[in-house]
C-alpha cells in the first residue's frame, strides 16, 4: 500500500483545522474498502466536550456516506514529533477496523512510522466483545 496519498490528505486536512483554544492541529485519512480517502481535521469548541477529533471526523464523514470498513488511517499532529490518536479515536477506529490495519503516524510525507491499530490499541473492547 502506498501511505503517501493518505499523508498527503491527513495534512491537507489538518490546515483546515480550527483550533482557536489550543492552537494544536491534527489532521487524518482513511482509506475505505473501496480505495475511497476520507479526510477531517479537529475542530474545536468552547465547550470543550463538543471538541472534535481529527481522525472521529473522517471517520464519521465515511460512515456518513455509507462506508464501515477503514483499511488504513494516517494521523499527522505536530509535525516535529508523531501523534497518536487519543483513546476516544482509538475506540472508535476499533468500530470500523479490525486490529491489524496500519496507522499511520507522520510527520510530512518523508518522516512516518507505521504501527497495526492492534499496538495502539492493545486488547480492545469491540463489539465481537458484546456478541459472546
Amino acid at each position: 500500500m502506498e501511505y503517501k496519498d493518505l499523508i498527503s490528505k491527513a495534512l491537507e486536512a489538518r490546515e483546515k483545522a480550527y483550533v482557536p483554544y489550543s492552537n494544536f492541529k491534527v489532521g487524518a485519512a482513511i482509506l475505505v474498502e473501496d480505495g475511497t480517502i476520507y479526510s477531517g481535521c479537529n475542530i474545536e469548541n468552547a465547550s470543550f466536550g463538543a471538541t472534535n477529533c481529527a481522525e472521529r471526523t473522517a471517520i464519521f464523514k465515511a460512515v456518513s456516506e455509507g462506508y464501515e470498513s477503514i483499511k488504513a488511517i494516517a494521523i499527522v499532529g505536530d509535525t516535529s514529533t508523531y501523534t497518536y490518536p487519543c483513546g476516544i479515536c482509538r475506540q472508535v477506529i476499533s468500530e470500523f477496523a479490525d486490529g491489524t490495519i496500519p496507522v499511520i503516524l507522520a510527520k510530512n510525507n518523508e518522516d512516518f512510522i507505521v504501527k497495526t491499530l492492534d499496538d495502539v490499541l492493545p486488547g480492545a473492547f469491540t463489539k465481537k466483545d458484546l456478541n459472546k
